[in-house]
């Protein structure tokens, strides 16, 4: 089982007396390398428990323990040294230096730490080439477009090499086709680093392709958290399966998700294997082009089924059903 990066206990928030909660007794744990997906309607308190997370929202009650540690316990020098180095933040506009070129932007937060120039630009360089930017190293933000500005945000983010990632609503100003382009290039990021991520959307589509865990909170309170297919097949109450019914299920499909449970475990060495979470879009072509079943195996090689065409197809149906 993942051990526990971030636990919420209880944790209350209010900015004024008589005024609605912001967070109304909310307890949370993330996993260890996984991503969390904060959902909710405008004002619900998802950027409010977000900001909990690394101790800019101090909650009213109750505690946020990061790696075990209760942050309100931590001395103010040891709580900014800790954002700075432990903890990257992403928001919705990249929140560049316009009078610095991408490069030292990207370097920002180690030069806060004190790191000196040339190890600084390394370090830099090294995450704006994860990014796709470092022939853009000597432009300045005005010249980038808002994709290459969100990438130089994600960059700087990562520059610290924090093992925790927290992104606020930061691909939602992008166009759809540079919002893709921005969420697989973190789901590539994830997949070799396995930083734990909270991310914060009110884009369906996008928590369901980004999040191992959905949290979804309504004024204030925790409706529901689990992963994205317990949301979408067990809301536990109307306002849950409400907020998911307009989402295209089908599409969010994964391998784990369409194994013939008939079919028994086979390790044949002339099957297909498939990772348990790659895609429906990513195993469309395979099941076309291939007239064995596919093996599904999980992140440590173990068999976990058989995808046949007929258990695709059944589950397929199923889930366009839903909509």
């Amino acid at each position: 089982m993942a051990s526990i990066k971030v636990s919420l206990r209880n944790v209350g928030k209010i900015f004024d007396a008589g005024i609605a909660p912001a967070l109304d007794d909310v307890s949370l744990d993330i996993a260890q390398g996984s991503i969390c997906v904060l959902m909710g309607l405008s004002g619900s308190g998802k950027s409010t428990l977000l900001r909990t997370i690394n101790g800019l929202a101090v909650p009213t009650s109750g505690k946020v323990l990061v790696d075990g540690i209760d942050l309100a316990q931590l001395a103010p020098r040891r709580l900014q040294q800790w954002r700075r180095e432990g903890a990257g933040m992403v928001f919705q506009s990249s929140a560049l230096f316009a009078h610095l070129n991408v490069i030292d932007n990207a370097a920002f937060g180690l030069e806060l730490a004190g790191v000196g120039r040339n190890e600084r630009h390394r370090r830099a360089g090294a995450v704006l080439e994860q990014v796709g930017l470092l022939a853009h190293a000597k432009q300045y933000p005005h010249q980038l477009s808002g994709g290459m500005r969100q990438r130089v945000g994600l960059a700087r983010a990562l520059a610290v090499n924090p093992s925790l990632l927290l992104m606020d609503e930061a691909f939602s100003a992008l166009d759809p086709l540079k919002r893709r382009e921005m969420q697989e290039l973190l789901l590539e990021l994830q997949r070799a680093q396995r930083r734990t991520i909270v991310f914060v959307s009110h884009d369906i589509d996008e928590a369901l392709r980004l999040g191992d865990q959905i949290a979804l909170l309504h004024g204030g309170k925790l409706l529901q958290q689990g992963a994205p297919r317990e949301l979408l097949d067990h809301p536990v109450n109307p306002h849950v399966r409400e907020f998911f019914q307009s989402a295209n299920t089908a599409s969010h499909l994964l391998a784990s998700d369409l194994i013939d449970h008939e079919a028994g475990v086979s390790t044949l060495p002339e099957l297909i294997s498939v990772p348990a979470d790659s895609r429906l879009s990513e195993l469309m072509p395979r099941l076309g082009a291939f007239r064995l079943p596919l093996t599904v195996r999980d992140a440590s090689g173990v068999v976990l089924g058989l995808i046949t065409a007929a258990s695709a197809l059944r589950t397929i149906t199923r889930a366009s059903a839903r909509n």
